[in-house]
């Protein structure tokens, strides 16, 4: 289905050409001055240098070739814009079309395409942080996001499960207890089924380890652990089992908590058998060089205006980084999914890693030259002082805390303002606790810091979660008292309030595709609260129910019923519903 802004463009051109003019003049935008007209058109100003007549002129005669039953309003103003408005009729029939479109009409940009969204950047055996929050939900969104514009998504959550914290683990499993097994080069037998520790254990073991890494002894003892075990010896592979045993089961919980959803959990470990045949091909071709006993890609351009580091394949001790794991993930998504896009997100502060190793993998050929590669990097969240959010004992906060903190604060008002009956009590407080954490970050935009508020995210009132989830409940109120509403056809605007929702209703497309384009979920935040607005502000001016014309309530009913479907359309990409009470 065409943009509206499309189809008046064009209608413009047409206007522009009927008059003798050249069409490309005739782009239409929406008003930076919505008190005067809802769309305007400044072609005649750029057309009049080259055809040497005043821009009003062209104006006049330009809005003289116009439909006048598309505009209630189509008028040349001095010095030679061109104001416009819809004609209730035009605006009526366009609603109808989304409205009884599939998607309401959204174009399917993506049609074709695969896009792999990489993100969440979970570690095995350490709990899931505050940290983890942003990539989490941001990556869940974008994926949903390209998924319903068609694209075939996948989203994996690139486990970190094959580097050293895995060699620390051992390392300190082995000091504690050296009687194990699996620490017996010359064990033959089958390894235990029960792991010998419990998950409360195991993020015990990982901190005390890792505190160890400045003790040279104990760092080398952790580092040759870490090499034995992706060289394949048995009993390190039997510990690394137990630890994705029990770490998997803890950190789907967390994610479904959240509602992230991952096509695929693979890891670094299922990257690693790529990366010999990898590293060899690149020697061989030239694309990885030595530098001072390392193997290196350099990725350097003339056009640089910093310095762009090469990017390391394999360090002179022979081991492998991050960079030759990324780059070997690359190589397995391209042999089994060939995505036409890559979407990683991540910290802002790794910013030059992506630019290394994507500048990389084109060199290389890794991926095609017309692969999309986005680094979405994005700021940290802080407490709501600013500062960087700390437990009190100055820790990192434990992401299922934070999620509990919230739930808590929520439930208290729920109890407290008698939302809902008892039993439904927990259900409407995990929904309206995640609307606000969710959206209380996505509203943000990704690459911007911001700090952490719980009464101002949690509120019903303003620009939140919540606020939006009450506007949802509010219309299916209304809906339910009415009965049957799904099929009935879009009424003219019978105020100016409603003229204002439909306009609100047909930024959807525009805005869809505007935020898959710059990667930010942000912006149909900003537009569900523009739209959430005008609903609220038509359910104020307009008598909906009490309305005596039945076939003006119909178009009232029928109006507000593809609000709502839009706003829960636009809550599920941001991955929140609404609850049936509020």
């Amino acid at each position: 289905m065409q943009k509206i802004l499309d189809i008046i463009s064009k209608k413009m051109e047409q206007a522009f050409v009927a008059a003798g003019y050249d069409g490309a003049y005739g782009k239409v935008t929406v008003s930076n001055r919505p008190d005067l007209c809802e769309y305007q058109c400044n072609g005649a100003l750029a057309a009049a240098k080259q055809y040497k007549c005043a821009p009003i002129q062209i104006a006049n005669a330009v809005v003289s070739q116009l439909d006048q039953g598309d505009f209630s309003m189509c008028e040349a103003v001095m010095p030679g814009f061109i104001n416009l408005k819809l004609s209730d009729r035009f605006l009526c029939d366009y609603l109808e079309g989304m409205r009884t479109a599939e998607d309401f009409g959204v174009d399917k940009i993506g049609a074709g395409l695969t896009a792999v969204v990489d993100y969440g950047g979970a570690n095995v055996a350490k709990p899931l942080h505050i940290g983890h929050l942003r990539p989490a939900i941001i990556g869940e969104t974008l994926k949903r996001l390209h998924k319903y514009l068609g694209y075939d998504t996948i989203g994996d959550v690139h486990l970190g499960d094959w580097g050293l914290q895995m060699g620390l683990i051992i390392a300190e499993l082995q000091e504690r207890q050296p009687e194990l097994v699996y620490f017996d080069p010359d064990y033959t037998g089958e390894y235990p089924k029960e792991s010998p520790f419990t998950l409360l254990e195991l993020e015990e073991i990982y901190p005390t380890a890792s505190a160890k890494k400045t003790d040279p002894a104990f760092a080398e003892k952790a580092h040759v652990a870490t090499f034995e075990l992706q060289q394949g010896r048995r009993g390190y592979r039997a510990i690394w089992e137990h630890i994705m045993g029990i770490s998997l089961p803890d950190l789907r919980r967390i994610y479904g908590i959240l509602d992230v959803q991952f096509e695929k959990w693979l890891g670094e470990s299922d990257a690693d058998p790529y990366i010999p045949a990898m590293v060899q091909d690149l020697k061989d071709r030239g694309i990885a060089v030595q530098s001072e006993g390392a193997w290196v890609i350099p990725v350097a351009e003339e056009t640089d205006k910093k310095e762009v580091p090469p990017c390391i394949l394999v360090k002179s001790d022979g081991s492998a980084i991050y960079a030759t794991t990324d780059l070997a993930t690359m190589v397995q998504r391209m042999q089994d999914w060939a995505p036409d896009k890559m979407l990683y997100v991540t910290d802002k502060r790794q910013n030059l890693h992506f630019e290394q190793i994507f500048r990389a993998a084109k060199k290389s050929g890794i991926v095609k030259e017309t692969t999309v590669l986005e680094h979405v990097g994005h700021g940290t969240m802080n407490g709501a002082d600013g500062k960087p959010f700390k437990t009190r004992d100055g820790g990192v906060l434990r992401l299922e805390q934070l999620i509990r903190d919230m739930t808590d604060f929520v439930r208290a008002k729920v109890v407290e303002n008698k939302i809902v009956s008892e039993g439904e009590v927990e259900e409407t407080t995990a929904k309206i606790a995640l609307a606000a954490l969710k959206y209380g970050d996505l509203s943000n935009q990704p690459t911007k810091d911001y700090n952490f508020d719980l009464e101002r995210f949690a509120a019903f009132e303003g620009n939140t979660g919540p606020y939006i989830l009450y506007t949802i409940v509010r219309v299916k109120s209304i809906l339910a008292k009415y009965g049957a509403w799904e099929h009935l056809p879009m009424g003219l605007p019978a105020n100016v309030y409603a003229k204002e929702l439909m306009l609100a209703i047909t930024k959807l497309g525009p805005t869809l595709e505007t935020a898959c384009r710059t990667l930010s979920p942000n912006l149909i935040c900003a537009y569900i609260y523009e739209l959430a607005g005008c609903v609220n502000k038509f359910y104020h001016e307009t008598r909906i129910l009490g309305e005596e014309d039945e076939a003006l309530k119909a178009g009232y009913i029928s109006l507000i019923g593809l609000a709502k479907n839009v706003l829960e359309t636009c809550i599920h990409i941001l991955g929140f519903s609404a609850p049936e009470k509020m």
